[in-house]
């Protein structure tokens, strides 16, 4: 599926990592980038494997493109008992799509669908988009914020170089009850400010990374009930394995680092982060 997010996915995999002593979910992952094949392919059954294999048993297939946020439930919809959907236009796309309402009507219909359990990844991204045309994407924006309310789902946001605007504009047209900050990239006060509005904070490889002290002192302030773990594979696999195509079984490394971080039993850590991804989204087996 070549689009403008399938890129540099010629990497060798992460090597696996030792399985986790509890089960639990990746809570944002993009398999048709890792896999470049269709949903229901032997690739995909060997990435959800392989994943089960270090006990991350449960997926959420995250959209980005209308054509993507399909493959996301057919998805959801193959991999029944392990794989959830979100749909969306991430907001790289929404600016630069020739029919932004004509992309808009196909996410409202497969938001529709009973294993979608989320709008996402929206949000804003100041990184790639220029100035003249964060209009556009803001607009995006709102639209599924209220898209996230009228369905009553999960809304998963994207926010790269854009966090007092995220903020605000949620605030303006009123945050769902159900709030996501995938990948969260700000530091300790932009985190306190999410936790006292009720938001959760779902933290990727990039903990890890040693240039993100930030992180690792805001995921220490996260109330427990407030937090996920991601693997936003392909990308951002976490160390020691920086650079290497990431996928969900590399949750393993993350939710270690996590705990450390937070000095918590690892086995409790992983059941808390599984639970609450499951009220957040709802069950995977049903």
């Amino acid at each position: 599926m070549a689009d403008r997010h399938n890129r540099d996915i010629d990497r060798q995999r992460a090597p696996l990592p030792e399985p986790l002593p509890a089960p639990t979910v990746d809570a944002h992952a993009h398999m048709e980038i890792i896999t470049d094949t269709a949903p229901d392919s032997p690739e995909v059954a060997e990435v959800i494997a392989e994943a089960k294999s270090v006990n991350v048993d449960r997926i959420m297939q995250v959209g980005y493109s209308a054509e993507q946020s399909a493959w996301c439930v057919a998805a959801a919809e193959k991999w029944n008992t392990s794989v959830l959907a979100a749909v969306a236009l991430h907001p790289n796309e929404a600016p630069v799509v020739e029919n932004l309402e004509a992309d808009w009507a196909v996410i409202a219909q497969l938001a529709e669908h009973p294993r979608v359990r989320a709008i996402g990844e929206t949000g804003l991204d100041y990184f790639r988009t220029p100035p003249e045309l964060r209009a556009r994407q803001q607009e995006s924006f709102k639209w599924h914020i209220e898209l996230a309310k009228k369905t009553s789902k999960a809304l998963v946001i994207h926010d790269r170089d854009s966090h007092d605007d995220v903020l605000s504009v949620l605030l303006e047209v009123g945050a769902p009850e159900k709030v996501i900050f995938h990948c969260f990239s700000g530091d300790v006060a932009m985190a306190k400010t999410c936790i006292e509005r009720g938001y959760v904070l779902s933290f990727a490889g990039t903990l890890t990374f040693k240039n993100a002290p930030a992180l690792r002192e805001a995921v220490k302030l996260v109330p427990i009930d407030q937090l996920l773990v991601e693997t936003d594979s392909p990308f951002l696999a976490p160390m020691p394995h920086r650079g290497a195509l990431n996928t969900p079984a590399q949750i393993a490394n993350i939710v270690r680092a996590m705990a450390t971080e937070r000095d918590a039993d690892l086995g409790e850590l992983a059941t808390a982060l599984g639970n609450n991804a499951e009220r957040l989204f709802g069950s995977f087996a049903s």
